[in-house]
């Protein structure tokens, strides 16, 4: 049996298959889940949801992750080929007590992994990942005798419930990117299905991925459905990820909104019609939301939190926010908008809308927010095992910094928060932030500046600086 520990990650699990996991190790993972959500439930038989993307061996991985789940007593409903937002969803619909999902997302060919989650519209938190591993390599399964069923066509139930509700009053024409990936299946249909006029690009699945990695994070993807996006002379462009939960937003003159931006022009339409709401933000977001003028005036408030899926939503869930953002694409849509998970197809939807209530340009609604520079999101190398380390140095290096009121580019750190690695701030509201990748080896590098692109830069320099001074980073994946 192969079961690499450091597979388990913050809030999923994700390893490169056979190198890192195998079959055996697979079915270990389905008796580990199974006899958590036993213990977690405290029924003999939960039910729960399993699903898996379209890569090659994610069928069989699926497969192989039942036979583990109904060792235990788990009575298993397999909705088949599916995104992530479509297994949760399917939680609510289904009223299960669990959902499993195979799933490497944004990850290349060849990984493989399991979003999973006990309350409906949550995923795993770090204390329940680390009890899962636990479980998993000292073995301490639960034995029980359960079953599968095939739920027939869920994909419709998920896709009606989006359309049905979300019809659009003007025509936008909309470039819908899916990089190959499963989205591909689910995407053009929905967008068509609320009234948009779609161009698909790279929507035909093909587990090889044969252009570029479904991530819309990543400028090679981004570039593509600008150019489609021109050629085609659309109205807005949109990139998912491999399972779906993501989203990335291209506006009508080809430029690149970064979704932290999206999430903030969102923020703004729904704060009209919900006042004295809360929006939750990962760290590594603008700093436009917590001074902007709209919602200032709607009497909204927002909090800064932990970068990752899992972490937005649960504190979206426990405050009770309207919705929740991360520079990453992930949008999370509390009642009346959604079921408070994140779905890349119902960020889309948000955006239609917003292109509905303005009926502006994408390009003109984005020049109503004050003008920033921002970097991609650049994720250097290293290990699993260092990434915390010298993430914990760089926190040490920054606030010592702060104490000495060392300048940056003639600006002094004014704040320096730690909620998530570290994201310190200068005088003139600019700001950078290093912290530890939640699902590869690697860290996560973004800047932004409200004064200049060279001062975004400056930044990134500096911080490229603290990390290269510690020996233990490798190729970064992109850089500005």
């Amino acid at each position: 049996m192969k079961i690499n520990p450091n597979g388990f990650r913050e809030y999923d699990a994700r390893w490169l298959f056979e190198k890192d996991i195998d079959l055996e190790g697979i079915r270990d993972l389905g008796k580990g889940l199974g006899s958590q959500i036993i213990r977690h439930t405290k029924k003999k038989n939960p039910r729960v949801i399993v699903g898996h993307d379209y890569r090659s061996y994610s069928e069989e991985i699926k497969k192989t992750l039942t036979n583990g789940l109904t060792s235990t007593g788990c009575h298993v409903e397999d909705i088949g080929l599916s995104l992530s937002p479509t297994v949760y969803f399917a939680q609510f619909n289904l009223n299960s007590d669990a959902i499993a999902m195979i799933t490497a997302s944004h990850n290349e060919n060849g990984w493989t992994g399991v979003k999973m989650g006990i309350k409906k519209g949550l995923t795993h938190a770090p204390e329940e990942m680390s009890e899962l591993k636990d479980i998993t390599l000292n073995k301490k399964f639960i034995e029980g005798k359960g079953s599968v069923k095939n739920i027939e066509n869920f994909k419709k139930i998920y896709k009606d419930d989006l359309t049905k509700k979300n019809k659009i009053k003007k025509k936008i024409k909309a470039v819908v990117a899916c990089g190959n990936g499963t989205a591909g299946v689910f995407a053009p249909e929905i967008l068509r299905g609320i009234g948009c006029e779609v161009v698909e690009l790279d929507c035909n699945l093909d587990w090889s991925f044969p252009k570029y990695n479904p991530n819309p994070e990543d400028l090679e993807m981004l570039h593509a459905i600008a150019k489609a996006v021109k050629d085609k002379n659309a109205d807005i462009g949109f990139g998912f990820d491999g399972d779906g939960d993501r989203c990335g937003v291209i506006d009508d003159k080809g430029n690149e909104i970064y979704s932290d931006k999206i999430g903030l022009l969102i923020a703004r339409i729904l704060s009209s019609k919900y006042q004295n709401s809360k929006f939750v933000v990962d760290v590594k977001s603008t700093g436009l939301y917590s001074k902007d003028k709209v919602l200032l005036e709607n009497k909204c408030e927002t909090i800064y939190w932990k970068t990752g899926h899992s972490h937005i939503k649960r504190k979206v869930n426990k405050e009770k926010a309207l919705a929740g953002f991360e520079k990453s694409g992930h949008f999370f849509f509390n009642q009346p908008i959604g079921y408070g998970y994140d779905d890349g197809i119902n960020s889309a939807i948000q955006v239609c809308h917003l292109l509905s209530i303005r009926n502006k340009k994408m390009s003109e609604i984005l020049s109503e927010l004050p003008k920033t520079y921002q970097s991609p999101t650049m994720a250097p190398f290293c290990k699993d095992e260092e990434k915390y380390k010298v993430v914990e140095e760089i926190v040490k290096k920054v606030e010592d910094l702060k104490k000495q009121n060392i300048k940056i580019d003639n600006q002094l750190i004014t704040e320096v928060l730690t909620i998530n690695g570290v994201r310190f701030s200068l005088a003139d509201g600019s700001w950078g932030l290093i912290r530890a990748s939640s699902n590869k080896p690697s860290l996560v590098v973004v800047t932004e500046s409200p004064t200049s692109n060279d001062r975004k830069k400056i930044i990134f320099n500096f911080i490229d600086g603290l990390l290269q001074e510690t020996g233990k980073i490798g190729e970064y994946d992109q850089k500005i």
